[in-house]
């Protein structure tokens, strides 16, 4: 199963602990976690189930390149990492 993790600004809203989540594509990975914290999901996707502009989603230290429909494999030994991009000044 592959290790997934999210970045502490979301877990001050939602809790997101790192979990280990059965799946062949980061979709199925999502889903996964989803499965268990549904609010999550409107965090990370869009009204679409794409990604939103301000997160970013990587495999093993690569970011995603199928933001549409999460296409992209995921293995057993693969660790998936979410976060959400900050700004303001």
């Amino acid at each position: 199963m592959a290790l997934v993790a999210f970045t502490a600004n979301l877990e001050r809203h939602l809790s997101c602990p790192v979990q280990t989540v059965p799946g062949d594509t980061v979709r199925a990975v999502l889903d996964g976690v989803f499965a268990t914290q549904p609010r999550l999901r409107s965090y990370i996707l869009d009204d679409q189930d794409r990604v939103r502009r301000h997160v970013a989603i990587y495999v093993n230290g690569d970011r995603i390149a199928d933001r549409d429909r999460l296409r992209d494999p995921v293995t057993d030994a693969d660790e998936v990492f979410v976060f959400q991009a900050l700004s303001g000044g």
